[in-house]
């Protein structure tokens, strides 16, 4: 049967700050284990008798911290199988303190863990900075954050920062939100007689400042607005504001049907801009899809049916799903492996809802090109394919001697554009057979045809002609030199 781990908290600093309670529970101790030495109050306590050992060997062990704290606890517990143990920690233990959470986690295993208290270092801190943690504050371990979790907004005051390494990584990662001269707050040992503040530029923050495992680092709130625009929240408050009864009336009158058409302008202007290979271009593009979005969203919102957070949670629930072999336990090494997964969940949520036929979940409104080609990989998947090119060139032929067939008989124009429907699809099939997304070819043929045009229009102007009285074989001479200018570019 285990015997009892008391934790004890050491305070902020120095022994005058401990509670008179605190300290004579500290003096009864007959052996005091601390997780380390490197505290103010340890050379008083010694001075006055206490014995006390300290894990600070350990942390020469391993470099992770997570494997320093679970070797302190497996031997703490150890020790607690014949003896009750007293464990002293710096601050409160139930504030910034590893090895304490990890030892509740053992009363699931029969330990006995009493948390005795102790004073915080945030008070002192609180203190010493003059902040009121009430209009927004967020503690961060230096030792295990991402930019990402960061409350910019908010008072943030980042613990656990041992060294200049961690300041690195801390400095590093502040600098993904941040100016790198944005001011923050060097405090060191808040509430003591060797108290000591410094502001500094961020940049800074590694070198030529005195860092030990008393210090914290202050980031203030950002108060400039131009700060948060890479904000998801800025994002969110812009849209909603010009949705609102003061934003501007255009918005306010979009629907989800109003916007269709723009969904689909800016998707081919960022392949646009994928084609041209123009990252500012495409920076721009992406955030004019990404704003139709968020409109989307609002209007959702504002009609009660849904918010952006609901698509945010559709959409990464479904990659989830669809991952097993990145989130779960399914094998992947290659493409085709990844592809046999997807197309495996894809079949297992069609059998959930219902739907039998591969082609239940293509979207009605695709491009004719793009749809085509998606049925035709449908269909490919279950075996309904050619094995080789040369029947996909005979029904080309077929196709296109049936149409000029209805065009010679002078059929209906119905009629005869179900026939050229024919040789699109055709067309598209033997696009596909050799790895060809029609959608992109035929906009590469569109935007070559367009320049070619233009280059026309240029040289004609040139010449001081005019295009529409140009015979045909005058215009082909420019059209040629239109591609030799191409060719040459």
């Amino acid at each position: 049967m285990s015997h009892t781990i008391f934790v004890l908290g050491l305070g902020a600093g120095e022994i005058g700050q401990l509670s008179l309670d605190m300290y004579k529970k500290i003096k009864q101790c007959s052996h005091l284990f601390v997780r380390t030495k490197n505290h103010p109050i340890i050379a008083d306590l010694t001075t006055e008798g206490v014995t006390i050992s300290s894990f600070d060997e350990i942390y020469e062990k391993h470099d992770q911290f997570e494997k320093v704290y679970e070797e302190i606890v497996e031997l703490l517990c150890h020790k607690a199988l014949s003896d009750d143990v007293y464990y002293a920690v710096p601050g409160h233990p139930l504030v910034a303190e590893k090895t304490v959470q990890l030892l509740i986690e053992k009363r699931n295993e029969g330990f006995q863990v009493v948390i005795e208290g102790g004073n915080s270092f945030i008070d002192p801190m609180i203190t010493a900075l003059e902040i009121d943690p009430i209009e927004g504050f967020q503690l961060v371990d230096a030792t295990s954050f991402s930019s990402a979790e960061l409350q910019l907004t908010q008072h943030m005051v980042i613990c656990q920062v041992y060294d200049q390494l961690v300041a690195s990584d801390v400095k590093l990662s502040l600098m993904e939100r941040l100016p790198d001269d944005y001011e923050v707050v060097v405090v060191t040992a808040a509430g003591t007689s060797q108290q000591q503040i410094r502001n500094v530029p961020l940049y800074e923050l590694d070198h030529g400042i005195n860092i030990n495992n008393l210090t914290t680092i202050y980031v203030p709130p950002v108060k400039e607005k131009e700060m948060l625009y890479r904000e998801f929240q800025t994002l969110k408050k812009v849209i909603a504001d010009l949705r609102g009864p003061n934003g501007c009336p255009w918005d306010r009158e979009q629907t989800h049907r109003s916007l269709k058409p723009y969904l689909i302008e800016e998707a081919y202007e960022v392949l646009e801009a994928i084609d041209e290979e123009d990252d500012d271009h495409l920076v721009e593009e992406l955030g004019d899809v990404l704003l139709q979005v968020m409109l989307h969203a609002q209007i959702g919102e504002d009609e009660g049916w849904f918010t952006i957070e609901d698509v945010i949670e559709e959409v990464t629930e479904k990659m989830i799903r669809r991952h097993p072999h990145v989130f779960g336990d399914a094998n992947a090494s290659t493409s085709l492996d990844v592809s046999e997964i997807w197309g495996e969940m894809k079949r297992q949520e069609k059998d959930q809802d219902g739907s039998k036929s591969i082609f239940s979940d293509l979207a009605k409104s695709f491009p004719g090109l793009l749809m085509a080609f998606k049925i035709q990989k449908r269909a490919a998947k279950v075996g309904f394919d050619w094995d080789n090119p040369t029947p996909i060139w005979e029904k080309i032929e077929e196709e296109i001697e049936e149409f000029k067939k209805e065009i010679a008989d002078h059929a209906p124009v119905e009629e005869a554009a179900k026939e050229f429907g024919d040789i699109l699809f055709a067309l598209v099939n033997i696009g596909r057979f050799y790895g060809i997304d029609p959608e992109v070819a035929i906009t590469q043929t569109n935007q070559k045809f367009i320049k070619r045009f233009q280059f026309m229009e240029t040289r004609i102007m040139e010449q001081k002609l005019e295009m529409n009285e140009l015979s045909l074989n005058e215009l082909d001479k420019f059209w040629e030199e239109a591609k030799k200018y191409e060719k040459y570019r």
